[in-house]
């Protein structure tokens, strides 16, 4: 069993920055892919970001600019840097690892951006 825990998020003005962390329980090394994701009141779940075990990434036209991810496998540990935020970015984002065949989900970190 794996284990995601997300920390990070808050409120932010619009244009603010955040980054997000997600420690795992074991070693991210042998996670195939990593990734972020976010949920808005009354829409479907999306990916923000993934990220590979040879760090090749991938992101939504959203947030192509603004936000970077990032896995640190000596750290067990996933992170989004999310910079120019909207008030659009406003949703619970969660932090993903797939093992094998089994896909692993955090419980969520709110983030508002709001004036």
């Amino acid at each position: 069993q794996v284990q995601l825990v997300e920390s990070g998020g808050g409120l932010v003005q619009p244009g603010g920055s955040l980054r997000l962390s997600c420690v795992a329980s074991r070693d991210t090394i042998y996670f195939s892919a990593m990734g972020w994701y976010r949920q808005a009141p009354g829409k479907e779940r999306e990916l923000v970001a993934s990220i590979t075990s040879s760090k090749s990434t991938n992101y939504a036209d959203s947030v192509k600019g603004r936000f970077t991810i990032a896995r640190d496998n000596a750290k067990n540990t996933l992170y989004l840097q999310m910079n120019s935020l909207k008030p659009e970015d406003t949703a619970v984002y969660y932090c993903n690892a797939k093992l094998l065949l089994q896909s692993y989900w955090g419980q969520g970190t709110q983030v508002t951006v709001s004036s």
